[in-house]
Order: C-alpha cells, then sequence, then structure tokens
C-alpha cells in the first residue's frame, strides 16, 4: 500500500505528499525507517521525532501542531480505531497469515481465558502470540501495539496460533469507541470467538446491560464462519447462539459439552482434568478454565495436552493471586459488580477464621460504577463475619485514579444505606498495615478493586518485611 490508499481506507484528510510504506505500523518510540505510527494525538515535537527517524506517515486524531512546515505525511482521521483495525489487519494478514487465530472477549475472565488458552497451546510445543500480559496493557487494541509485536514475533519463529484478548467496550477521552469489538475482531478474522460473560462495566461508556450486550456479540457478527464458544451459565451470553446463524456454536459450562463437576472438568462423559489438578477452584477461576478448555479441545489438542496445560498453569498477577499464608491474603482485580460477587464468594467457601475485606474504590470512574460496586459489596458481605476496611488509596495513585470527593460519598453511602459496618481509611498503606496487624493467622484477607488497589502487593512484601524484623 501507499500512504493515499492508506488515508483512504482509514477516511482520513492526507495533509503533505504520499509515498510508499515499507515497514510496518507502529508507536513513535518504537518507530524506524518507513515505519508508519499511530498515535492518539501528537504535537510539533512529536513530528520532529518522527521526521528523524525517517517515517513514512504519521495516522492521528488529534494534531497539536500549527507548524505549516512538515516534512511528514499526517493523515488526520475522525477515529483512530479505524486506523489501528487496519495496521492489526495488515500486519496479520503480513507477518501471520497462515495462523490459526482464537479472538477472546466479554466483560469479566477474558484475560485470564485468553491466557490460559494460549498457556496450554504453548505447553503443547506449539508456537503462539498473545497480547494478554500480567498487567492486561496490551489488550485494548486502541493502539498499534499489537500489530508491532505480532510483527517482532513472527520475524522469531513461524506463528501457529495467536489468541488475542478483544476488549468488549472501549473509549477515549470520553467517547465510546461504538462497535469496538466488532471491528477488532474483523480485523483479526479468528476461526474462533470466545465469548466469557456481559455486565455492567466501562459506565458513562455504556448506559445499560443491552448495550453491552450490542457490543460485546459484534464479535460474533464480525467472522463470517468458525466456532463461536459460548457461556451457558450467563443468559446473555447463551442468546448469542442466534446471533450469527453463520457459526457453530459450542457452550461450556453446566449445560455445555465441557462442565464441572465435584471431581473434575469432563467433556461430556470423559474426565479431562481431576479437580486437584487445578491450580484454584474458585468459581470465576472454574469458569475461565471451562472456556480455555473448550476452546483447546476444538481446536484439536487431546485431553492430555490440556490436562497438562491446566495443571501447569499460573494466573495473571491479581487474578485471585494467593500473597501469602498466615493470614491468607488474596489479591484480585475486582473492579465491577460480577467480579466483587464472584471474588467474595470465592474467598469466603471453606473460611476457617475471620474475612477481612479491604476495597479499594475506583477512583476518577464516576459514581455510578461506584454505587453498583459499593452496593455489589453489601450484598456479598451481608451475613458473613467479615471486617470491611474501605481505601482512597490517596498515597499511592496518580491523578488519573485519584478517588473523587464525590465517589467516596457515593459509595460509602450505599454502605451506610445497608447497615454494613465498614472503616474507612484514606491511604492504601495505612489501610494494610491495620489489617495485617490485626488479622489472625487463621483469617482470610481479600484484596478487592483495579488500580487503587494495584500497588497492593508491594506494600503486603514490604509490611511484611518490617514486622518480622
Amino acid at each position: 500500500m501507499d500512504i493515499e490508499e492508506i488515508a483512504e481506507r482509514v477516511s482520513g484528510k492526507l495533509m503533505g505528499s504520499g509515498g510508499e510504506f515499507r515497514g510496518k505500523f507502529t508507536t513513535l518510540g518504537a518507530a524506524e525507517e518507513g515505519d508508519i505510527v499511530i498515535r492518539h494525538w501528537i504535537d510539533d515535537r512529536g513530528i520532529q521525532i518522527a521526521s528523524e527517524r525517517g517515517v513514512a506517515a504519521i495516522i492521528t486524531q488529534d494534531l497539536r501542531s500549527d507548524t505549516s512546515k512538515r516534512d511528514v505525511p499526517i493523515v488526520l482521521v475522525d477515529r483512530i480505531e479505524i486506523a489501528n483495525a487496519l495496521a492489526l489487519s495488515w500486519t496479520i494478514n503480513r507477518f501471520a497469515s497462515s495462523s490459526r487465530r482464537i479472538a477472546v472477549t466479554g466483560t469479566n475472565g477474558k484475560s485470564t481465558t485468553t491466557h490460559m488458552i494460549n498457556h496450554i497451546i504453548t505447553t503443547a510445543g506449539r508456537s503462539s502470540y498473545t497480547n494478554t500480559d500480567s498487567r492486561s496493557e496490551f489488550n485494548t487494541l486502541i493502539d498499534p501495539v499489537v500489530a508491532q509485536q505480532i510483527a517482532e514475533a513472527a520475524s522469531k519463529e513461524q506463528l501457529e496460533f495467536m489468541v488475542i484478548e478483544v476488549s468488549e467496550v472501549q473509549g477515549w477521552l470520553g467517547r465510546v469507541m461504538v462497535d469496538h469489538a466488532h471491528i477488532m475482531t474483523s480485523a483479526i478474522q479468528p476461526e474462533m470467538v470466545v465469548i466469557t460473560n456481559v455486565a455492567m462495566d466501562h459506565i458513562g461508556l455504556v448506559e445499560s446491560v443491552d448495550d453491552v450486550f450490542r457490543e460485546v456479540s459484534g464479535a460474533l457478527r464480525a467472522v463470517n464462519s468458525g466456532v463461536a464458544v459460548l457461556n451457558s451459565d450467563d443468559e446473555r451470553v447463551r442468546a448469542m447462539a442466534d446471533v450469527n446463524p453463520l457459526l457453530r456454536t459450542v457452550f461450556y459450562g453446566s449445560q455445555g459439552t465441557v462442565r464441572y463437576s465435584g471431581d473434575g472438568i469432563y467433556c461430556g462423559d470423559d474426565l479431562v482434568i481431576q479437580t486437584d489438578e487445578l491450580p484454584f477452584t474458585g468459581e470465576h477461576f472454574i469458569q475461565n478454565t471451562l472456556a480455555a478448555v473448550t476452546a483447546a479441545l476444538e481446536l484439536g489438542f487431546s485431553y492430555e495436552d490440556v490436562r497438562i496445560g491446566v495443571k501447569t498453569y499460573r494466573p495473571l498477577k491479581r487474578r485471585f493471586t494467593l500473597l501469602m499464608d498466615n493470614p491468607r491474603v488474596i489479591d484480585d482485580f475486582a473492579h465491577n459488580p460480577d467480579g466483587i460477587r464472584a471474588t467474595v464468594k470465592s474467598a469466603a467457601s471453606g473460611l476457617k477464621g475471620r474475612l477481612w475485606v479491604v476495597n479499594a474504590i475506583r477512583g476518577s470512574r464516576g459514581e455510578d460504577i461506584n454505587i453498583m460496586n459499593a452496593e455489589a459489596l453489601a450484598d456479598s458481605v451481608k451475613g458473613l463475619d467479615v471486617e470491611l476496611v474501605i481505601t482512597s488509596s490517596s498515597d499511592l495513585v496518580d491523578e488519573q485514579n485519584r478517588v473523587l470527593e464525590n465517589e467516596r460519598r457515593v459509595f460509602l453511602g450505599v454502605l451506610d444505606e445497608n447497615g454494613i459496618g465498614y472503616t474507612h481509611i484514606e491511604n492504601l498503606r495505612d489501610a494494610l498495615r491495620k489489617v495485617l496487624e490485626s488479622a489472625k493467622p487463621n483469617d482470610t484477607v481479600l484484596l478487592l478493586g483495579a488500580q487503587g488497589m494495584d500497588p497492593a502487593s508491594e506494600v503486603i512484601e514490604d509490611l511484611t518485611r518490617k514486622i518480622l524484623n
């Protein structure tokens, strides 16, 4: 392709002369001669860097430059996600066209499911790429990092598989990227789409669970053939069986081919993995495992490949991660109502002592999601012997995640209205210190929250070292 054709395909306005595209799509920091840089915004300094590196063009949605003399062609677009979808599609076709591709989306569990499918594949000795990492930094597909990574991975080995996580809802600066899952899945053109669940999150980008259903189901509408792997235990996901008649539907869960019983995971009547071989047995982990097992079996992997892959799997960071024993401290990225309910239920099962819950309020995300999270937390802890600590994490979050006064007020207000006792501690370090000093060895401490709880593992490690010394 040349620059003029690229500008036309992303519905962009070409500023400057065109030319040949002979590199790859990438970020400004990784750009080399002949590459195309995709960047949400760019200013004079960014343009200068691009020029010095000899890039072929810059694609941006927000041009912060008044300079009339630019020696780098610039393509100005209305929707940057269209450019990133083109980058993803072009890169796959150019560097990994023969790969077998799986797209995973949904509100909760998509990162673990993606990660586990990839682990089963690589443990079986096959080459695979995934965009899901320990912090889920590359799963949004709203910048060209994934395209860049695919090109780099394909230069080292031929990729047999790609397991790509697709955000169910995405936005930028308060603007919802309408049909994000559909656009990105279209770019991937997978042979399999895995849907985990549909629940409320991303308040402000979506207004109802119907909006989430529409966005998630877009991934199924994006492909013309293949397999849809659907969660039978989620009624909204179950309803997606009728979304695209061109796809063959396979269910997992209580009404599916792959299901969990007390002694293990079954495919039909065959026991694939015994319960004592599972790394965790929490409800949400089981659901993710069922999705991954179903996907792997549909891809043609043997029971033994799947068993070994699941048995040796190590969860992503902050996915029901055990940080320490005595007391048992569990850290989970429970950032929306369904995640909170599932995580508290899992932590409360088989308690030997008291349950402590430290919950970080979601900062700078608005009142609605915090009201819903507080309601889920109140419902989850009712009837439990629980000591609840709420924190704003003011000592450790940046300005983008700072808890605003109205967010704190509505969160705590919901707990007050439901008669839930709690202690609010402004700083995360102080909250964790109080709990560690107060909890008994047979107690369980559950850490809940999104960005506000991210630093907890390092704080726990530091506090434990000081307590022991």
